[in-house]
């Protein structure tokens, strides 16, 4: 079993969020925590070997939690589950070690497909010995939307997932405007990767017309990577 720590300053949510680890073959809820300070005390007594982890918490943010892990010699494994959209705190997020990040809102079935590729990189990692290209190739791009591999000359996974998350998150069909706003890039970059993703059958578009003139586009994340 992979215990996990539930991190999120909001019991309702943690709760919510518990509830959603608990149903996911394979994973157990260890503890949860509602402020960076219980997030610490929690591991330190009792191990884990994942942490859901919010960013905006009332005594520190999430960044800082992963620092303060790393800091005391911390091995687990930490996906970040947060509403912080801006690319700074994604990008320092990935510098600091976070195998994946997870925007808010978002359901059940995204929560366990970062979970369940969580489980298959354990799986592969604990086989140990020695791996050949493809195989590191496919432990470095086990938890992401798309690897480098997957993706034209130009193009970033980063984005890529920075834009698979807010269309996984969304409620309805985004346009390639909302897109740019949520994800913080340009609309031109929002469209080329969603132009992109529709060729490989990732995402869905739809029209929605309006009284007059032309229709506007409309996205929709369709695939479970």
């Amino acid at each position: 079993m992979i215990d996990v720590l539930v991190v999120d300053d909001d019991v309702r949510v943690a709760q919510i969020n518990a509830a959603y680890v608990a149903k996911v073959a394979g994973f157990r809820v260890s503890a949860t925590a509602h402020s960076a300070a219980q997030a610490l005390a929690s591991v330190a007594a009792h191990p884990v070997d994942l942490v859901l982890l919010d960013h905006y918490l009332p005594d520190e943010n999430g960044l800082a939690v992963v620092r303060e892990l790393r800091s005391r010699g911390l091995h687990l494994d930490v996906i970040m589950v947060t509403a912080a959209r801006d690319i700074a705190t994604v990008q320092a997020a990935q510098r600091h070690g976070a195998l994946q990040y997870l925007v808010k809102p978002f359901n059940f079935a995204g929560l366990r497909t970062k979970l369940e590729a969580y489980a298959a990189l354990r799986r592969t990692l604990d086989g140990g010995g020695e791996a050949e290209q493809a195989e590191v190739d496919r432990i470095f791009g086990a938890l992401s939307a798309a690897s480098s591999s997957e993706l034209p000359k130009g193009h970033s996974p980063t984005t890529a997932e920075l834009v698979r998350q807010v269309l996984l998150g969304a409620e309805r069909p985004l346009s390639a405007q909302e897109i740019a706003e949520r994800s913080g890039v340009s609309r031109q970059t929002a469209q080329r990767y969603l132009k992109l993703l529709e060729r490989t059958g990732r995402v869905r578009l739809s029209l929605k017309y309006g009284e007059t003139g032309r229709p506007e586009h409309r996205y929709a994340w369709v695939a479970s990577l």
